[in-house]
C-alpha cells in the first residue's frame, strides 16, 4: 500500500491545478506481457504518472506472454491499429530495428519532443544491449534482468554444505551431498537457451556467434557448439542421468521443483525474487551469482540481461508523442525505479535509482538482491559479453531448446544436439538477412 501511495503522489500536487472543465486527456495505448502481481505493478505504475498530470492516460493493456505481445503488436501495425507503447523481450531487438518504418527511436522521440534526456544515467549494461552502431538508445529499458543461482539454505545446513557453490564442480558437490540427505535433485534451470547456453557463453567470454554476436552486422553465424559449450552441456546431460540436474521445461517450469524441495538449486532471473520469495515459506533461501568453470581463462566474466524494453510505434499524432516522452521521463525517475526494482527483482535502468535503493538499506535487509548488478557490471563487457543482436532469435530459442531436449532425453549427443541446433539457426540467421 505505501508504494502504490508514493507512485501515485509524485506529481500529484499539480492535478488540481491543471484540471478544468472540458479538459480530454490524450490516452496512450501501452501493450504489455506481464501477468500477475507484476502486471498489478505495471497498472500502478501508469496510475501514478496519469495522477501526475492531466493532459494524459496512459492505458496499459496485457496481450499475453511475450511472444504473443510482440505478434499481437506486429499484426496490430499492419492493420494500422498499433498501440502507441510496445513491450518487447530482448531476442526481440533485431527484428524492431529491422523495422525502421514502425518504430519510433527513443533518442529521437525525446530531442522531438524537446523532454530532458541523459542516456548517461542509464546503466551501461543495460542500455548496451539496446543501442545502435553509434550508441543512441533506441527503446526505452523497463525490465532487465540477469540469472543468479536460487539456494535451499535450510537444506545445506542439513546436508552440511557450508560453502554457497561459486563453480561447477562446487555445485555437483553440493549436489551429492544433498542427495545423500534425502533430496532428490541437485539443481534445476529456467528459461535454459538464455541461462544455460547465451549467459553461460558471455560469462565465460565465449563468443555466442561471429560479428560481435550479431552486434557488428546479420552476416553472422552460431558458436555456441564450441569445445566449450559442448562440454557443459555434455556435463548437464551426465549430471541429468543421476538427478545432480533435472530438467524442467522451457520457461520457468522447472520453478516447482525448487519451491516444492525436490532440487535444492535452482538457476534463473533475478527477476523471479518476487515469486522464489512468495512460495519457500517452507525454507530460508539465498542468492549467489552464477557458478562458472574455474579453468576456463577469463571466467567469470559478466552475464548478459533479459526481460524487455518499451519501444514506440509510429503512426500517432505530434502530441500523443510528447506524453509518451513525458511519461518515459516519469518511468526513469529514481523513485519509480527504485520502487519497480525493490519489488520486482528487475535491475534498475538508472544509476540514481540504484544508489536510492543502497541508501534505503535494501540490499542490507534484503541479502542477495544486489547479486545481479555485480554480476552485470563487475567487469567491463567485452564483445562476448555485451549482449546478443541475432534476427529470428525468438524461433531459433525453439530450435535451441528442441535439441536441448534431445541431449537431455538421451536422443543426441551434446555435440550432435549443438551442431543441430547451429545448423538450423544459421538458416533462419541467412533468412534474416537475405530480408534486411
Amino acid at each position: 500500500m505505501k508504494r502504490r501511495v508514493v507512485l501515485a503522489a509524485i506529481g500529484a500536487a499539480t492535478v488540481l491545478a491543471m484540471t478544468g472543465p472540458g479538459h480530454a486527456a490524450t490516452e496512450i495505448q501501452w501493450w504489455h506481457a506481464m501477468g500477475g502481481k507484476l502486471g498489478e505493478k505495471v497498472v500502478e505504475i501508469a496510475d501514478g504518472f496519469n495522477a501526475s498530470q492531466s493532459d494524459y492516460k496512459v492505458l496499459p493493456v496485457y496481450k499475453g506472454n511475450y511472444t504473443e505481445t510482440m505478434t499481437a503488436a506486429i499484426a496490430a501495425f499492419r492493420a494500422r491499429q498499433q498501440p502507441h507503447i510496445v513491450q518487447v523481450f530482448e531476442v526481440g531487438t533485431a527484428s524492431m530495428m529491422a523495422a525502421k518504418g514502425a518504430i519510433y527511436p527513443v533518442y529521437s522521440l525525446m530531442a522531438d519532443t524537446g523532454e530532458p534526456f541523459d542516456p548517461g544515467s542509464y546503466l551501461a549494461s543495460v542500455t548496451g544491449y539496446y543501442t545502435d552502431t553509434d550508441g543512441n538508445m533506441l527503446s526505452m529499458p523497463f525490465n532487465s534482468s540477469t540469472p543468479v543461482l536460487y539456494y535451499n539454505k535450510t537444506a545445506f545446513e542439513k546436508a552440511g554444505v557450508t560453502r554457497v557453490p561459486t563453480t561447477w564442480p562446487e555445485v555437483e558437490a553440493a549436489a551429492r551431498k544433498a542427495q545423500a540427505a534425502g533430496y532428490p535433485c541437485g539443481f534445476t534451470t529456467g528459461w535454459q537457451s538464455w541461462v544455460q547456453i547465451e549467459n553461460f557463453s558471455a560469462w565465460h567470454n565465449q563468443p555466442t556467434g561471429t560479428r560481435s554476436n550479431g552486434f557488428a552486422g546479420t552476416d553472422t553465424e552460431f558458436t555456441f557448439n564450441s569445445p566449450v559449450h559442448v562440454r557443459h552441456i555434455g556435463q548437464l546431460a551426465e549430471w541429468q542421468k543421476s538427478g545432480i540436474f533435472s530438467y524442467g521445461g522451457r520457461r520457468s517450469d522447472s520453478a516447482p521443483k525448487f519451491y516444492q524441495q525436490e532440487c535444492v538449486m535452482y538457476m534463473n532471473s533475478s527477476a523471479a525474487y518476487a515469486g522464489v520469495k512468495a512460495n519457500t515459506k517452507d525454507f530460508e533461501f539465498g542468492v549467489s551469482s552464477l557458478p562458472f568453470w574455474p579453468d576456463i581463462d577469463g571466467a567469470p566474466q559478466n552475464t548478459i540481461i533479459g526481460g524487455a524494453t518499451l519501444w514506440v510505434l509510429q503512426g500517432h499524432g505530434s502530441g500523443d508523442y510528447k506524453g509518451i516522452a513525458r511519461f518515459f521521463s516519469y518511468l526513469s525517475s529514481a523513485e519509480v525505479q527504485a520502487d519497480w526494482h525493490q519489488f520486482t527483482g528487475y535491475l534498475p535502468i538508472t544509476t540514481a535509482a540504484y544508489e536510492l535503493t543502497k541508501s534505503q538499506g535494501f540490499y542490507d535487509k534484503n541479502p542477495g538482491t544486489g547479486i545481479a548488478i555485480k554480476q552485470m557490471t563487475g567487469k567491463a563487457p567485452t564483445k562476448n559479453s555485451k549482449g546478443l543482436r541475432f534476427g529470428n532469435f525468438v524461433q531459433i530459442r525453439d530450435i535451441i531448446n528442441e535439441e536441448l531436449e534431445a541431449i537431455w532425453s538421451g536422443q543426441k549427443s551434446a555435440q550432435a544436439g549443438l551442431d543441430a541446433a547451429v545448423q538450423r539457426g544459421n538458416v533462419l540467421l541467412r533468412r534474416f538477412e537475405s530480408t534486411n
